[in-house]
């Protein structure tokens, strides 16, 4: 069968459905290998995410013997708090990074990581002064 005998059909590719329409629109696909790195990376907030989570309820059930209630329910609420944030900022991520792919425009820039960073710090900074204080 020729290019002039195939149904008009065979000319439209295939749609990857309204959610992803109205997600991405326009641009052309990207090279699957960076689409799926890309994916890798969204994984690996989540699972940072899913620690910290795993953290904050560790901290709140275990340590009642080793922080002031005070001390404990505010680091595990920091802990939750920031698992929370980072699984949203992650999937905020993957998304604006898909769509820069898209249209061939410079990546943004990782708005979580400062965010991650900052908790992080704070928390580890109310574990040492405690310690410390203790």
């Amino acid at each position: 069968m020729t290019n002039s005998e195939q149904p008009a059909s065979a000319n439209i590719p295939p749609s990857r459905g309204k959610i992803a329409e109205r997600l991405l629109p326009g641009g052309e696909e990207p090279d699957p290998r960076f689409t799926l790195a890309n994916e890798r990376t969204f994984l690996a907030w989540i699972r940072t995410s899913l620690a910290l989570l795993a953290g904050g309820i560790a901290i709140e059930a275990f340590t009642a013997d080793l922080f002031l209630e005070p001390v404990r329910k505010g680091l595990a609420v920091v802990l939750l708090l920031l698992g929370m944030l980072l699984s949203a900022g992650a999937a905020v991520r993957w998304l604006r990074v898909e769509r820069s792919m898209r249209s061939k425009a410079p990546l943004p820039l990782p708005l979580i990581v400062p965010l991650l960073a900052g908790a992080g710090a704070l928390a580890a900074a109310v574990v040492l002064i405690f310690i410390l204080w203790r």
